[in-house]
């Protein structure tokens, strides 16, 4: 994948020199001194102390310093990801005579606190609504690679277009509509639901490397190792690595089949108007 000569995005927050630390008041300038001097007296980590003196407060989780940001080539690599996509979504908004409101992309290490809440690495990246922010833990590409077997940039890219994909459903009024939908509907039908947005997302993300391709920034390989990364986290073989079963009413992202299908449909059309995973036959593939 030649991202070399994608456009930088101005919209990459990166917070991983900072550290999340949940509950509590925020301690203040005069607190952290006494926090420093306490663990200059004792030897110890300062960090250990403010996780003890956070720990169990009622307050939103603090983030303390604990070095500069990096600026490495992953952060390169999602900036240029992210404005490609940014190129991308404004053309296509324009040609509907409608204005394309850029989403900021926040890096962090190991936990974060968003405007939907405090959320550890664990949940993998993620969007935020509430802040029309997308949320990336770098070391998620390193399990995507080594846990789930799916290596490469246009696998990697993949992902944050598909998170991108979540925004575009915000902007277009869906993901309201879904929420309002799954909130009066049992836990089945939610799912379900959940399933559809998640598969048009991955349309999106397809929708957009269409015109990447198109420019002859992608090859066949990197359009095969991208589908693989869909096919890898379809909820199928993770529900089968995790438990050794599947269970399909539990589904919230797609099968792999489904995830690699409606990728694929966005990745050929480049029309977003296929994408509409809602009015799509229940039998089947979705």
């Amino acid at each position: 994948m030649d991202w070399g000569r994608m456009r930088r995005s101005e919209n990459v927050e990166d917070r991983r020199g900072y550290r999340a630390f949940g509950g509590g008041a925020g301690l203040g300038v005069g607190g952290l001194v006494v926090v420093l001097l306490l663990s200059w007296l004792m030897g110890v980590n300062p960090l250990y102390l403010v996780g003890m003196l956070q720990e169990g407060g009622d307050g939103p989780p603090a983030q303390v310093q604990t070095g500069p940001p990096a600026n490495d080539r992953q952060a390169d690599f999602v900036r240029a990801i992210l404005g490609d996509t940014e190129d991308t979504w404004n053309t296509i908004f324009q040609r509907s005579s409608q204005s394309y409101e850029e989403p900021k992309l926040v890096l962090f290490n190991d936990a974060v606190q968003s405007a939907c809440g405090f959320a550890s690495a664990a949940v993998g990246p993620f969007y935020c609504s509430r802040d029309e922010e997308v949320y990336l833990d770098l070391s998620f590409f390193e399990e995507l690679s080594r846990r789930f077997g799916a290596p490469g940039d246009f696998a990697r890219a993949y992902v944050i277009a598909h998170e991108v994909g979540h925004h575009i459903q915000h902007l277009l009024g869906i993901s309201a509509k879904v929420q309002a939908q799954r909130a009066r509907a049992n836990e089945v039908t939610s799912n379900a639901l959940s399933v559809r947005q998640e598969l048009q997302a991955d349309c999106f993300a397809g929708v957009w490397g269409h015109y990447t391709a198109k420019r002859g920034l992608v090859d066949r390989a990197d359009v095969a190792a991208a589908l693989n990364a869909a096919a890898q986290i379809g909820d199928d073989r993770l529900q089968k690595r995790a438990q050794g079963y599947v269970v399909p009413e539990a589904f919230t992202h797609g099968s792999a089949a489904q995830r690699v299908q409606w990728f694929q449909k966005g990745l050929e059309s480049g029309d977003p108007d296929q994408c509409n995973t809602f009015t799509a036959g229940t039998t089947g593939q979705l």
